[in-house]
């Protein structure tokens, strides 16, 4: 019997996903406990649709990203922070500090942990990664500057 799963069943399979199990296993197990339901044509049809949705999603996102990827590729973020003797700071530049930089400087709105810095405890020019998407990465410089 064809059954659709309506979530993910250890050994069987992943939810949405269509597969062929005993008669027994579905009338006993599956559909008493809803975690499937049998696999008619317009069942089919349903899930093959709401899978194309999440596929146009999913391109739509990501083409999204990279556009911002584009334009965030050269940019830079300045940071003014005091030091003392010899370009040393007191303390470090945070991916946090970073995130509202760029959120000041070039309003866009990026989630600090996406955001992947070396460890900046001078002054001077470096370069971070800030991940947009799974992929989709955008390399930043950020010059750190004393008051």
């Amino acid at each position: 019997m064809k059954v659709i799963l309506l979530c993910d069943v250890k050994g069987s399979g992943k939810k949405d996903d269509i597969i062929n199990v005993s008669d027994g296993y579905a009338r006993n197990f599956l559909f008493p406990k809803k975690w499937a339901v049998e696999a008619t044509p317009g069942a089919v049809k349903e899930i093959e649709r709401k899978r194309a949705n999440e596929e146009k999603l999913e391109r739509e996102r990501r083409a999204a990203a990279e556009e911002l990827a584009k334009q965030l590729k050269d940019k830079q973020i300045s940071l003014k922070v005091k030091c003392g003797g010899q370009g040393r700071l007191y303390g470090r530049i945070t991916s946090a500090e970073i995130a509202a930089a760029l959120k000041e400087q070039h309003s866009v709105d990026i989630d600090k942990r996406k955001i992947e810095c070396e460890d900046i405890r001078q002054v001077g020019d470096y370069a971070v990664t800030v991940t947009l998407y799974t992929g989709v990465k955008a390399p930043m410089k950020v010059k750190v500057e004393s008051l």
